[in-house]
Order: structure tokens, then C-alpha cells, then sequence
């Protein structure tokens, strides 16, 4: 833990090895508008997301390491998520192969044993949910990429851990249009393969007096790459903004609805040869395209309690979200002080509800034999009898309820005490709850294909071992409500030494207090029949509860020195050491250590007509960092030790001539374990060594308009998809295309294709399966198959 500091000084808080020489880089992974022959680069482009003062600076004079994209870029990217968007960030590797939500994201080789506790989202500055990850829940899933958008900013590492919710990891931000003079709109629809189906709508402009409002969203429907028989995403979003401009001043409401439903897809069976090098479909379940999901278990009734009680659930909901987020942002000047508030509140429920699965196939002949018995078997929902040959696995159906609101405020005083030198002193405050209801478990068996079926199995002891295909209850049944308060005061100085020196300084005290109360347990048989081996040992939650009570403070702290070489190049060191509390899931599962996280990194911004080019080495410690996963056996895994991590980041753009631009983004990593019992030594699971992007694109006027087309070829270098090492996941490229055209002043056509060589490669083994491939068949989550869309849109 930090130093602490009193609390009564507390305020109140209110009112050269890096890859191949090929692989430059640039904002984001979608070509850039191809800029004319002059001065301006992206060196000039403003960024106020880890800036003291919210009017933001220059990438030139930035001390740290940032990623910009605008509409156009975010689009020509082709993510398949909000998350994956962030594949544009060298550094940052993201998982996207689970759907629109869920994603795992890594950064820099911070450890962690998935979702994003590294990765904070925000909302025009303010954090959605202050936590960046609770179980079952990260912040990208809580955000929707749409035309409201004017642009994204990525922060790595940097002054973060000072600002805002302390992030030591990246902040993505995004960054709402707003009304202008000039009225401003949109209307774009999108259709695809798997009948996708999108509408994105935007109109803005001036309402007299220094008044201004903006409002857009999209609704969007499709089956997906891996057709589950239901919409694998359905749903939509709508916002808007409303402003006032003074002289002195403006301010700014906003408010966003989110209703969107995700399809969440686990690992399924694939053939595994050559130490996993080599990787093909499993018989019956297409790797690119298929689903264990199907109508056969789309809707089910739970069994969670020994009086009968039960819940009814609906897979199609998948891991979705229906929430609404509030916020404002003032700023003024008041004499020689400038004031800056943003605040944001957000309420609403995010589940869960998605298949889980566990170990490899095997014959239904040796399931039932598992049981020292004989026996038959037949499809749960018709369809007579089963082949003893069939192969056929065990998955879990859980079932994750959140309950989730949150309240932040970020309050900053800024004033030039001397010519170059600008104060900054602030604060920082959220309130945060979460109210949990989970049954774990509810294994069933399945046939191992796409679209399984379920399977009841009759013994001929008599024992039952299955009901409706079931063969267990929940393993792990929680029932939890947790508060978090988080206060914190920084004091950030800029100091401008001269015209190419420039420094800034900052320094956070933060306290959290966590309360909660987790409910006991107990294992039970439901029916206390000890024949039905299905319900005879379910987790169910008791009224009495224990509680959680925890009370942390820390400081953390940062130095930042930018040198101005000349027009074109600039250098920029910096330190910083900061925290992350332990989580509300921590806390119930008895971590209670704060990590202390350390980093140090050096950077080159290099910019002019014909090239842009970011170079940035890092390297950070991290202790008591904490690993937890749910097995399934049933067991709940936790362990805590030490990292470290070192690497090199580029990116940049290179135009030679004309219309052609080569751009990419890339990172040389090597994260190792350390004091972390057996593992130690071993690889930062999940994350690769290298990995790269490359886009050229060429660019044409025409008579009527102009054209640009692009490709964009991905390499991800091998990973471990456990602390052990064992699971190998082998490196992987991938080729995605597009091209845009505008016509005319109003009507633009894009069209794009991600993974258009269908390309098999892994970014999950089993991680609730401890160990390598058993028998040739290896249990992984691979990325989605070859995906084409075209949209049009109308602007005005």
C-alpha cells in the first residue's frame, strides 16, 4: 500500500527487437483522410482526456502516450465491438470473440485474469462506472459506438492514475458531437451478411440565444456469424446533448438510453495437432461460424431454492445491458481562476446469460458408464433415441443478474500563478453499488455440434442422473449488495521551462470505503431424493449473510517532461506510481490488498506532411496482483502475487506519394510472472509477445466525389491461455478490406470485410479447465468468421 496521507488534509468533494521493420503505425488502424502537402500533422491534433485543465493540449506538447480516431477512422476500423475498436491502440489486446460484449482486454502486460480491470470507459470525460471491472461486467460492455460520435481518445498509462478514477491502465474516452452554428445531420443504414440490419440517425444545430442540441442513435438486429436460431444482437440507443455558450463559459447536459441485448459465446471443441499449432473444426461444429447455442435451451426454468422455487431465464438476452446515463459538463472563467465540473450518473441492469463450457467431448457411451452403471438415452425435446456413439459434453447454463448505479464528479480549479506556470487542484468523487444475484452451474448435456441439443440419460439401477437435460443445479448461488465511495484530491502543476521544455507535475490522495453484505450458503438436495444425482448437491443462498467492511487509502503521484526538438520531433519521459483498490469481488472472496503499480516510459512523436511516427518504451512492476476464476468443478480458484512487464509501442503513417498512405500500429511485449507460488516466471497469461497491424490505402479525387480504399493485415503472436503456461494459443493473422466513397456534398457508400480469409485463430482456451488438449480436442473460443457490411448515408 502508498503512504497514506491524514485524513484531515481531505476536503470535501463536490459542489530495436520491436517486431519487423515493416511495421509502422497511426492513429488508428482505418487510413487517416490523406492530408495535403503542408505543415499540419497529427502532432498538431488537441486531446484533453489525462490534461489538468479540460481545454486540453497539443499531442506536441503531451507527455504521454495517446490515441485519437475520428468518425471516419472508428468506422473504416470495422470493429466488431466497442472493445474491439480498441485493436487500434498499440499496447492493448482485445478479445472480441464472445460478441458485441464481454470482451476480455489486456494492457501493456498489466495481469489479469480477464475482463478489462485495466480499462476505464468514459462518457465526454466522465467514467460510465467508476469500477473499471466487477465479475461478469467490464465497462466497454456498457458503451455502444453510434454516429453521435465525434471522437475517441485512448490515454496509456501517463498522468491517468491522477485524474479522474485513477486508471493506471488506458482510458478510452469518448467524445459526444454537439450542436453547432450550422444545423448538421445524418441518416445511415447498414446491411450485412447474417442479416444485419442498422439504422444510426443524427441531427444537431443552434436553438437561438447561445443554445444548442444535438440528438441521435441507432436499432440494430442480426443473427450473427455464429447463428444461435434467435437474434444474436437486438436493440438500440438514444441520446442528446443540450449546450450553452457565454462568453465566459459554456455547459453542457447530456443523456443516453441503452437497450441491447448480446448473444455471449464461450469456448467450444476444436481438433488440436502439433502441440496446438495446427487447428481445425471439430466434426458437426464449424470453428468460424458455429454455436453450441440453440432454441433447445433458449428459454429455460432454473431451480434455485428447496421449497420449489425457481427462475425463468432467456438466452437471446445473452450479456446485455438496459441503462441510462445523465451527465453535464461546466466550464468557466472566473477572473484569473478557470472553473471546470463534469458529473455523470448512470442506473440500470447488465446480466448474464450465456453457456459455459467445461471439459472436452467424449463417447455418450463413456458418459454413461462414468456413472458405474448402464443405461439409454434420448433428446430432451424429441427426437427418440440416442447413439451411444454421439459425442457429447457438459456446459454450463449461468445465469448473472447486476443491479448497477454510480455517481461521479470530477471538480478542477486551474489559475496561471506566472507566466508558463498553470495550478491545477481538484477533486474527485464517486458512490457506486451493485446488487448481484447469481446461480452458477446448472450443467446440462449437450450434443457436441452446432445448435446442441440437450440429453436425458435413464440409468438401469434405477438412479436418475438428468431432468430436462440437466445433470446439476447451481454450484455457486450468491446473493450480494455492495456499496463503494471513492474521494480523492490531486494538485497538478504545467510548467512551460521555455519554448521546447515543458514539465508537469501531480499528486492524488484517495481513500475507498466498500461496504456490503454477501448472504451464506448452504449445499443441499432439493428434493431429498438421492436417486435424482441431478439436485443433490445445489448451492442456495441463505437468509443470513456476513459482511464486508473495508476501508483503504492511498496517494499515488507523476512527473512528466516533454522536449521540443524542433517543428517536427519531440521527446517526452515519464513516471508514475499509482494504485488499484481491491473490488467489490475481491472483497467477497477475501483479497483485500492493494496492488501498487509502478511504470516508467520514454516516447518519440515524430510528425510532417509525408509521415507521422509514435515510438513509446515502457516497462512496470506491479504487486499484490490478484487471480480468481470459477473452475468447472465448482471450485473457486484465487491466488495473489508480483509482475512485471516491459515493451515497445509504434505507431505511425507513412505517405510517399500522392493518394497512398501505409499505416499500422504495433508492440514488442515481455510480461513475466514473479512471486506468484508455481507460476512464477511464467508468461502474463493471455497476452501476446508481438503483435501488429498494417493498412495501406489509396485515396482518389473523382469528378463526382472521391474514393478510398484499404485492407488492413492483422498479426497476434502466440499467447498461454492460462497461469500455467500449458494451454497454448497459437499466433494468428487475419486480413480485413473496405473502401469508401463520397458523392457529391451529401451521400456516402462504405463497404468493408473483417476476417475475409476465414481465417481460424484463438484468443481463449478453456480457462475453467486447468491443463493442455486432451486426446486431440482442445476446448478454445475462436474469432468469428469471414463478415461483410455495406452502409449508406445521407448527410446534411
Amino acid at each position: 500500500m502508498k503512504p497514506a496521507m491524514p485524513l484531515r488534509l481531505l476536503p470535501l468533494s463536490i459542489a530495436a527487437t520491436l517486431l519487423a521493420p515493416t511495421a509502422l503505425a497511426q492513429t488508428a488502424t482505418a487510413p487517416a483522410a490523406p492530408t495535403t502537402q503542408s505543415d499540419a500533422t497529427t502532432l498538431d491534433t488537441v486531446v484533453v482526456s489525462g490534461t489538468a485543465r479540460f481545454k486540453g493540449l497539443r499531442k506536441r506538447d503531451a507527455s504521454f502516450s495517446i490515441t485519437t480516431a475520428t468518425p471516419e477512422q472508428i468506422q473504416q476500423a470495422v470493429p466488431q465491438s466497442s472493445a474491439d475498436l480498441l485493436k487500434i491502440v498499440p499496447g492493448v489486446w482485445a478479445e472480441p470473440s464472445g460478441g458485441g460484449t464481454g470482451a476480455n482486454i489486456f494492457v501493456r502486460g498489466m495481469p489479469s485474469e480477464g475482463d478489462a480491470p485495466f480499462v476505464t470507459f468514459q462518457l465526454d470525460g466522465s467514467p460510465l462506472f467508476p469500477p473499471p471491472t466487477l465479475s461478469f461486467l467490464e465497462n466497454s460492455t456498457l458503451f455502444r459506438t453510434d454516429d453521435t460520435v465525434e471522437r475517441l481518445e485512448v490515454l496509456r498509462g501517463g498522468s491517468s492514475p491522477i485524474f479522474s478514477n485513477g486508471q493506471a491502465g488506458i482510458t478510452a474516452n469518448f467524445i459526444q458531437k454537439q450542436g453547432q452554428d450550422e444545423p448538421a445531420g445524418s441518416v445511415r443504414l447498414t446491411g450485412g451478411s447474417d442479416n444485419l440490419r442498422r439504422i444510426d440517425l443524427f441531427n444537431s444545430g443552434p436553438m437561438g440565444n447561445g443554445w444548442y442540441y444535438s440528438i441521435g442513435g441507432f436499432f440494430r438486429e442480426t443473427d450473427g456469424v455464429r447463428d444461435p436460431q434467435f437474434s444474436a444482437d437486438k436493440g438500440g440507443q438514444f441520446s442528446a446533448t443540450l449546450s450553452k455558450r457565454w462568453d465566459s463559459g459554456d455547459l453542457t447536459f447530456y443523456a443516453r438510453h441503452t437497450d441491447d441485448n448480446n448473444a455471449f459465446y464461450t469456448a467450444i471443441p476444436l481438433l488440436s495437432r502439433n502441440n496446438g499449432s495446427d487447428l481445425s473444426s471439430f466434426p458437426g461444429l464449424n470453428a468460424q461460424t458455429g454455436t453450441l447455442l440453440s432454441n433447445d435451451f433458449r428459454n429455460v426454468s432454473l431451480p434455485v431454492g428447496p421449497n420449489g422455487e425457481t427462475v425463468q431465464r432467456d438466452l437471446a438476452d445473452g450479456r446485455g445491458v438496459n441503462i441510462d446515463v445523465f451527465g453535464g459538463e461546466l466550464n468557466w472563467q472566473l477572473g484569473d481562476w478557470t472553473l471546470a465540473d463534469r458529473f455523470s450518473v448512470m442506473g440500470g441492469t447488465a446480466p448474464t446469460y450465456a453457456l459455459f463450457t467445461g471439459d472436452a467431448p467424449q463417447r455418450l457411451g463413456d458418459f454413461i458408464a462414468g456413472y458405474g452403471s448402464t443405461g439409454s438415452a434420448s433428446y430432451t425435446n424429441g427426437g427418440g433415441a440416442v447413439d451411444p456413439d454421439q459425442q457429447v459434453l457438459e456446459a454450463g447454463w449461468w445465469s448473472v443478474d447486476k443491479r448497477l448505479n454510480s455517481f461521479t464528479n470530477d471538480l478542477r480549479l486551474s489559475r496561471e500563478l506566472f507566466a508558463g506556470n498553470t495550478l491545477t487542484i481538484g477533486s474527485y468523487y464517486a458512490k457506486y453499488s451493485s446488487n448481484d444475484t447469481w446461480y452458477l452451474g446448472n450443467t446440462m448435456l449437450l450434443t457436441a455440434q452446432n445448435h446442441a441439443r440437450r440429453i436425458d440419460v435413464s440409468l438401469d439401477d434405477g438412479r436418475q442422473p438428468t431432468r430436462d437435460g440437466f445433470t446439476s443445479t447451481a454450484f455457486f448461488a450468491l446473493r450480494a449488495h455492495y456499496d463503494g465511495e471513492n474521494t480523492a484530491v490531486f494538485v497538478a502543476d504545467e510548467w512551460e521551462l521555455d519554448e521546447r521544455l515543458r514539465l508537469d507535475l501531480g499528486v492524488r490522495y484517495e481513500r475507498q470505503r466498500v461496504t456490503g453484505t454477501v448472504h451464506d450458503t448452504a449445499t443441499v438436495d432439493l428434493d431429498g431424493n438421492p436417486a435424482t444425482l441431478y439436485d443433490n448437491a445445489t448451492s442456495v443462498s441463505l437468509p443470513s449473510a456476513r459482511r464486508i467492511d473495508q476501508d483503504d487509502n492511498a496517494l499515488s503521484w507523476t512527473a512528466g517532461l516533454n522536449f521540443k526538438l524542433d517543428d517536427h520531433n519531440s521527446l517526452f519521459a515519464r513516471v508514475n506510481s499509482g494504485v488499484k483498490f481491491p473490488g467489490f469481488d475481491n472483497l467477497r472472496d477475501g483479497q483485500t490488498k492493494v496492488q501498487d503499480i509502478d511504470q516508467y516510459e520514454l516516447g518519440l512523436k515524430s510528425g510532417a506532411a509525408a509521415y507521422d511516427l509514435y515510438l513509446t518504451a515502457f516497462y512496470n512492476t506491479f504487486k499484490n496482483s490478484p487471480f480468481q476464476a470459477f473452475l468447472a468443478n465448482g471450485s473457486n480458484f484465487t491466488t495473489v502475487g508480483d509482475s512485471r512487464a516491459y515493451g515497445l509501442e509504434v505507431e505511425g503513417a507513412i505517405r510517399p506519394f500522392g493518394g497512398f498512405e501505409l499505416a499500422g500500429t504495433g508492440v514488442w511485449l515481455d510480461a513475466k510472472y514473479r512471486n506468484y507460488r508455481e507460476y512464477t516466471g511464467n508468461q502474463v497469461m493471455r497476452q501476446p509477445k508481438r503483435q501488429f497491424r498494417l493498412t495501406p490505402s489509396y485515396y482518389w479525387m473523382l469528378p463526382f466525389g472521391d474514393l478510398r480504399v484499404f485492407a488492413t493485415y492483422s498479426y497476434i503472436g502466440e499467447r498461454y491461455a492460462d497461469l500455467a503456461n500449458s494451454q497454448r494459443l497459437p499466433s494468428y493473422d487475419m486480413l480485413d478490406v473496405g473502401a469508401s466513397l463520397h458523392a457529391g456534398e451529401h451521400w456516402e457508400v462504405t463497404a468493408s470485410g473483417s476476417n475475409v480469409t476465414d481465417e481460424l485463430g484463438l484468443t481463449e482456451g478453456n480457462v475453467r479447465v486447468p491443463g493442455a488438449a486432451t486426446g486431440g480436442v482442445f476446448m478454445g473460443r475462436p474469432i468469428a468468421g469471414r463478415q461483410y457490411q455495406v452502409s449508406v448515408a445521407y448527410r446534411w
